[in-house]
């Protein structure tokens, strides 16, 4: 170590030197201090109070039952509107079909959170958003065409269903499964 010599008064007319350490002194910090970066370290402007304060968001089943009511009623929309365009469309609406996927995939994912089985129920859902879309599509065409009954009308629409289905709606049943699957997962809202 180096010091300062003192004169005969105690004082030196020499500037002062630095001190040296063989360890380095403890740093000045509060107890339980973590520098800011270093694991343990509060998140800033985190307040655990605020915490115990804050209102209930509703419980996660509770969520997830309003998710599942909410993407049923888009089923059904998106159903109506595939079934319900024009037809002159009909050849072009099988694309349309990842359109109600999103619509059911959006409430399940932002509302329902990150469930496991979520995702395939998004995916089974767009697969019954095509189809009851293609039974509206078809049933519409037996009423204008043939003006079948009512009560006939489910019978003769599964039927031509049956007896209309191609390789392009395998195809489009891909598209609403692995659409409704994967947007509902990419959706989820994280917890």
């Amino acid at each position: 170590m180096t010091a300062p010599v003192p004169g005969a008064d105690g004082r030196s007319d020499r500037p002062r030197t630095a001190t040296h350490y063989s360890v380095a002194p403890e740093p000045e910090t509060p107890e339980g201090y973590v520098a800011p970066g270093m694991p343990g370290a509060p998140v800033a402007g985190y307040h655990p109070a605020d915490e115990a304060a804050a209102p209930d968001r509703g419980s996660r089943s509770g969520r997830t039952a309003v998710a599942v009511t909410l993407a049923v009623g888009a089923m059904l929309a998106g159903a109506l509107a595939y079934g319900l365009a024009p037809h002159r469309a009909a050849g072009t609406v099988g694309w349309l079909a990842i359109a109600p996927a999103a619509a059911i995939a959006w409430p399940l994912g932002r509302l329902g959170g990150r469930g496991r089985a979520l995702p395939p129920l998004g995916a089974l859902l767009s697969a019954g958003a095509l189809f009851l879309g293609q039974l509206i599509g078809r049933t519409r065409r037996l009423h204008e065409l043939a003006g079948t009954a009512y009560g006939d009308l489910l019978r003769d629409a599964l039927t031509l269903w049956r007896s209309d289905r191609r390789l392009l709606d395998v195809v489009f049943y891909g598209i609403a499964v692995i659409g409704g699957f994967l947007l509902t997962r990419r959706t989820a809202a994280r917890d």
